[in-house]
């Protein structure tokens, strides 16, 4: 194959060779090293050309499609790097559409290449056809079908430029069988630019100048930083900008880990069930500086009342999202790893520390209200709190946490600090049920390096439990914590809060799951007495395989603080 000198491999040209060898050399130009997948009917050639790449790509066979999707995530969301699916037609393509969902929504970067039938077919319903670039229109950034053995090569390097370029999100490309089977010269050209798609806008000096007058001139600043500064590998940029300018900094769920938890600056987490001081003290605020971060309805409340008496400067690279809820004073487009350091660059060193004094005062009344009865409850069954404290204890509050979506989630949230960047791996914007232990596969094998543990509850896990065969079969190690209260939390909470305790189909009555790990491989234990605690998780921790660890945590617990849906963040609720 001959290969032009630059180490990047923009432009690559070989020998004639089938639509399936094509598919995964391009792969392979692109840099990826891990497939997740799920055989079928219409993507059979693609696999069987598979056969003799398996020195060279890693597949994971998972046990739906929609963990296929999942574990990519996670691959994606710790690693940086683009997370790649290979799927069938019909039903097995249908089955992603969660999955990418989810993912445009979190800006994950993915590539999902799905079989198609025939292209002499097509449009005839035949066997296990569907019109798949239709129904993912909305659910993806890009999508497209290629009907030509060919066309393959360029449709792969648009597909891998349109997914990690710009504002990351998941791309489809759909290969009808006769174009993996054909044959064809192969050329590859990577992408680095699309005419009329501009994925990063150019920053406006103005806009930067304007900015730093404002940021000088305020005297109760609070910096709002959400994943697109993870996204954007612009930890570093975030660092400086918020050393020099001495503001404090809060987290969207989503942005956990873009700055340790233990920073002096850090006030903490935003939202429905963040903490009391950036929620309450959001009224008091005269200046807010949002970065990579979209102002989701979980985080404004009400958005009529969101930071009313603030001037917002908005950094953010997808110009749709400035003005979109909250108004922009001063909108500031671009890329943060850009547009920080020119920010940072024309600002002037304060010192903000009795602002931030202020927060330190409202975190010792969470810390009473809230905190010590959530980790030294009185008596009764284990807290999730509680659990999450002692997981976060074992290891040093350095492993990344992957969670489903619950109570389970929000507990992790805030009970297991952050130490590195990328070390949280969640659903957020959708909120998907199942999330969790797929993407706890994905980020694994994204981060072989690190301990990744997942929290679960008993209702998510049932969601993708066939997943534990994935484990089986290609021995991740993961760690699962199942805090089991038998009851769809979250839901319950809220039947509870504002359904008059009117618990409607929200209890379970859950399987052996001792039985279920076992059956898979998993070393396993149950907890429910409190001293046992400690030592089940250094336990777990110690194991050298996969493990579940499941605590029978109280069952009728509640997240607090928390914010009711559409109230003024300010109205936040210890109880």
């Amino acid at each position: 194959m001959n290969t032009s000198s630059d180490e990047t491999q923009q432009t690559v040209d070989g020998p004639r060779m089938t639509g399936s060898q094509a598919l995964l050399e391009s792969f392979l130009i692109e840099g990826v090293d891990t497939l997740f997948g799920y055989p079928g009917g219409a993507i059979i050639p693609v696999y069987d050309a598979l056969y003799d790449y398996r020195d060279r790509l890693r597949h994971i066979l998972v046990r739906h499609e929609q963990g296929a999707v999942h574990a990519a995530q996670g691959y994606a969301r710790v690693s940086g790097r683009v997370g790649v699916c290979l799927v069938t037609s019909g039903p097995g393509a249908t089955n992603t559409v969660t999955g990418l969902a989810d993912a445009l929504m979190d800006s994950t970067p993915l590539v999902l290449v799905t079989g198609q039938v025939g292209s002499e077919l097509l449009g005839t319903d035949a066997f296990q056809e569907t019109n798949f670039v239709g129904i993912t229109q909305a659910v993806t950034k890009w999508n497209c079908q290629v009907k030509r053995t060919e066309d393959i090569p360029a449709a792969m390097a648009k597909a891998f430029y349109v997914a990690r370029s710009g504002r990351p999100g998941p791309v489809v490309v759909d290969i009808t069988k006769d174009a993996q089977c054909g044959t064809a010269p192969f050329h590859y050209e990577k992408v680095t630019s699309i005419r009329s798609y501009v994925p990063v806008p150019e920053p406006d000096p103005e806009c930067i100048e304007e900015a730093a007058r404002l940021i000088d001139s305020a005297r109760r600043p609070l910096v709002m930083v959400g994943q697109g500064v993870l996204l954007g590998n612009a930890e570093s940029a975030l660092r400086a900008f918020l050393e020099k300018s001495g503001m404090p900094v809060a987290s969207t769920l989503l942005g956990l880990s873009a700055v340790p938890t233990d920073d002096p600056q850090y006030v903490g987490m935003l939202g429905m069930h963040g903490n009391y001081g950036p929620n309450i003290r959001n009224r008091e605020c005269d200046l807010i500086v949002a970065i990579g971060m979209r102002f989701d309805d979980r985080v404004t409340g009400s958005p009529k009342h969101f930071g009313e008496h603030a001037k917002v400067i908005h950094l953010e690279i997808d110009p749709a999202e400035i003005g979109k809820i909250i108004p922009a004073d001063v909108p500031v487009a671009g890329d943060v790893r850009e547009t920080l350091p020119m920010l940072t660059r024309l600002i002037h060193r304060r010192d903000h520390s009795d602002w931030i004094a202020g927060f330190r005062a409202c975190d010792r009344i969470e810390e009473e209200r809230v905190i010590r009865p959530a980790l030294h409850p009185a008596g009764g069954r284990i807290h999730m709190g509680e659990a999450v404290a002692a997981v976060a204890r074992a290891y040093e509050n350095d492993a990344v946490v992957v969670t489903d979506v619950g109570q389970q989630q929000m507990f992790a949230a805030r009970y297991f600090g952050f130490r590195r960047t990328r070390s949280l791996v969640t659903s957020g914007g959708l909120g998907t049920m199942g999330f969790g232990l797929p993407a706890a596969i994905g980020a694994k094998l994204g981060a072989p390096d690190r301990d990744v543990v997942l929290f679960v509850g008993d209702g998510g896990l049932q969601m993708t439990i066939q997943e534990l065969g994935t484990i089986f079969q290609s021995r991740v190690p993961v760690k699962i914590v199942l805090l089991n209260n038998a009851f769809l939390g979250m839901v319950r909470q809220w039947q509870e809060l504002f359904y008059d305790s009117r618990y409607s189909f929200t209890e379970l009555t859950n399987p052996d799951f001792g039985m279920i790990a076992r059956a898979n491989g998993l070393s396993y234990r149950c907890v429910e007495r409190r001293e046992e605690l400690n030592d089940a998780v250094a336990e777990m921790k110690a194991s050298e395989g996969a493990s579940l660890l499941e605590v029978r945590v109280e069952r009728q617990e509640n997240v607090f603080p928390m914010v009711p849906a559409g109230a003024p963040v300010s109205e936040i609720r210890f109880e």
